[in-house]
């Protein structure tokens, strides 16, 4: 979304040329890796949705080759689970395993934000201009903030990101991409259906305010408010909820979701 001073963008998924193939340069399993996962995470493929390897290649006209490549990538991911026969369906969601991934966030971010206020108070080591990108986004009034709930979602992910890599520790910084990766599948659901853009706004600023007065206690008791609130509201989420906002958004079945695989027992 913006140019960062030392740390790399955050990948973006694979784009078609015109005539629906791969951009160049890209290659066929990213196309489709890029392709399948904006679809989960666009809840056009939903949690639960069977699929097979030869209806995919049909629909994106390709091999199953790079189909398999990028359903494998997908189940490192955590998003499919693969069965016999070259079925696949879309992990279902468990909650159980976003209440671990929402700990170990909290837990890392919390870490991030006692560097930063120690690195800005003078201890050094941090990003400072990266913290100031993010105070122009979120420290303004009522009437420049965006409405877009799904850009806002996008947003939000690269505001915990930036914070993360501002810290100075890019280890933790690549553990937190892939971390932010596992809950977006739910995450998005409170903006796009939600009511926490304003909330979210508002948040953010008071943390970047404490930050910047380099108050730790103060921005991890925020922090740990932010990100439990947000775990309560994504809790609440279920797979009805799911198909129903599919449903209420006018979207259509995907043409390679048209099978109900076998599992082997």
């Amino acid at each position: 979304m913006k140019t960062v001073s030392s740390a790399a963008p955050m990948a973006q998924p694979p784009t078609m040329a015109d005539g629906g193939l791969p951009s160049k340069g890209v290659s066929l399993p990213e196309y489709v890796y890029g392709r399948l996962r904006e679809d989960i995470f666009d809840m056009r493929l939903l949690p639960g949705d069977q699929i097979t390897e030869t209806e995919v290649a049909a629909c994106f006209n390709v091999s199953r080759t790079p189909v398999r490549e990028a359903l494998q990538r997908l189940q490192s991911d955590g998003l499919m689970q693969g069965y016999v026969r070259g079925g696949w369906e879309v992990v279902p969601v468990d909650f159980k395993r976003f209440e671990e991934l929402y700990e170990m966030r909290r837990l890392i971010e919390n870490f991030a934000v006692n560097k930063l206020c120690a690195g800005l108070a003078g201890a050094g080591g941090v990003d400072a201009a990266l913290i100031e990108q993010q105070k122009a986004i979120w420290c303004v009034k009522p009437a420049l903030r965006l409405s877009d709930g799904r850009l806002v979602a996008t947003m939000d992910e690269q505001f915990h990101l930036a914070l993360v890599r501002a810290s100075g520790n890019q280890e933790i910084a690549s553990a937190f991409e892939r971390l932010t990766d596992r809950i977006r599948i739910v995450r998005r659901l409170d903006f796009m259906y939600g009511d926490c853009v304003q909330s979210t706004y508002e948040e953010h600023a008071a943390i970047l305010r404490e930050i910047g007065a380099h108050d730790a206690d103060a921005a991890v008791r925020l922090m740990t408010t932010h990100i439990e609130d947000g775990h309560v509201d994504v809790t609440q989420i279920t797979l009805h909820r799911l198909h129903s906002a599919r449903l209420s958004n006018g979207a259509q079945r995907l043409p390679y979701v048209q099978v109900k695989v076998m599992r082997q027992a």
